[in-house]
């Protein structure tokens, strides 16, 4: 299953970007960051390094 963040909670700051080992994070237009549901290898990379806790499986 892949991972999502929660638009409510991003709060933009990139840090789940750097962290995705296969670039499946992406900053949209509203400066909220989405993952590609399709490239996600659910590692949890991301979920580990948000520092608000907005990423979850």
């Amino acid at each position: 299953m892949a991972y999502c963040i929660s638009k409510d909670t991003c709060i933009g700051c990139g840090t789940c970007e750097g962290e995705c080992p296969i670039g499946a994070i992406a900053v949209g237009a509203d400066g909220k960051y989405a993952i590609d549901a399709d490239a996600c290898i659910s590692c949890g990379a991301c979920a580990g390094a948000c520092p608000v806790d907005a990423i979850a499986e």
